[in-house]
């Protein structure tokens, strides 16, 4: 027996159809704009050309939230150069390089490296770089082993100085990016749906940042990820919309990023006692990776002011920025109400960030500079 379908009461029908016109607008729009950040993560692909180099790159030893960074250094290296060996800080890389005879040595961070492994592989003409991956925050760490490398890479400009009056010959300004196998665009909406997310630790500064503001931020059905948030006075009120103590990988951190209309990035703060080993008091004016990653999955990004952050993006057109919890404030209630602005400067951050922030770009800079 064939059925009919059934339609809605009569008394509710303006309703009914005034709603399913809204949902299919809503549908069309986000189809739309997620088709416009597909094309512009596509278009104008970085391709460096590949170099007749063997590198030995050596990871952190750390582990996670280090590894993503070695997967990244690692996977873009893959596709510049004629062959790469991976070691670990913690094996012995003096034996890896004996054997496989690299051009150069590229090493992350450098802490858990013992300094005369670096002197050993110096000594068979092996050039050896490293790319620092907290600075400013643990500048006290670096003194006793930094020196021993011919060339240092930092991810803040404001480190540039301080190694180099250590002694250090080739210092270079070279802050981390965007990696585009964990970090891009999803092509289908997240089944999570999010007004406002911020994912990170809950230092001490960024308690005392949000708190006041913490109230009127959950209004506008903010997220929370990261550690420490029950450190927050009344963290507790706020139940599952803080998710607290888990370490999210970069795929679910990607997806975070997808699902949100609106991600706030505020940076840790350098002169935080509490936390940081900077007895150097070194400022910070570099934007962190988070930056770039944001950036890279096509979604509005509100980013606390930093000096340099004027160099990657421009604020108001490629990104936004904030001074104050109220301004915070002030800019997600603008956004939210202005769909078609927010989208703009989405897009227009992913677009710079695929043509000029991915690890694929750092690294030719890297290279260019070792051996030009």
């Amino acid at each position: 027996m064939q059925r009919k379908a059934l339609s809605p009461p009569a008394s509710a029908s303006g309703t009914y159809y005034q709603g399913r016109e809204a949902g299919h607008r809503d549908g069309f729009e986000e189809g739309y704009f997620r088709g416009k950040q597909q094309a512009y993560a596509a278009r104008s692909p970085f391709i460096p050309a590949v170099r007749d180099l063997h590198v030995l790159y050596v990871t952190s030893g750390k582990g996670y939230p280090y590894s993503p960074i070695d997967e990244a250094v690692f996977a873009t290296l893959q596709g510049m150069v004629r062959q790469v060996t991976i070691s670990d800080a913690r094996q012995d890389v003096t034996a890896c390089a004996a054997d496989c005879k690299p051009d150069i040595m590229i090493v992350l961070d450098g802490m858990f490296l013992p300094p005369d492994h670096v002197d050993r592989v110096r000594s068979m003409g092996i050039p050896a770089a490293v790319w620092m991956t907290d600075d400013p925050y643990y500048a006290d760490m670096a003194p006793g082993w930094v020196t021993r490398y011919d060339f240092v890479f930092t991810l803040e400009r404001n480190c540039v100085a301080h190694y180099q009056n250590m002694g250090c010959p080739h210092v270079f300004y070279l802050p981390f990016a965007a990696f585009p196998g964990h970090y891009r665009p999803l092509q289908r909406s997240s089944a999570a749906r999010r007004q406002v997310s911020f994912v990170g630790t809950a230092y001490p500064k960024r308690i005392e940042f949000f708190q006041p503001i913490m109230d009127r931020l959950m209004k506008y059905e903010t997220l929370i990820n990261g550690n420490w948030w029950e450190k927050l006075p009344g963290y507790a009120k706020y139940g599952s919309r803080i998710e607290m103590n888990k370490w999210m990988g970069p795929g679910e951190t990607a997806n975070v990023y997808n699902s949100a209309k609106i991600v706030i990035n505020l940076h840790r703060a350098f002169d935080d006692q509490a936390i940081n080993q900077n007895s150097f008091r070194i400022p910070a004016a570099s934007p962190n990776p988070r930056t770039f990653e944001i950036n890279a999955c096509g979604t509005l990004q509100l980013c606390d002011e930093r000096e340099d952050l004027a160099s990657f993006y421009t604020p108001g057109v490629e990104i936004e920025t904030y001074r104050t919890p109220a301004e915070l404030l002030e800019k997600v209630d603008f956004y939210l109400a202005n769909e078609a602005v927010r989208k703009d400067i989405a897009l227009k951050a992913l677009d710079r960030t695929f043509k000029e922030h991915t690890y694929g770009h750092r690294l030719d800079t890297m290279l260019s500079i070792i051996r030009p």
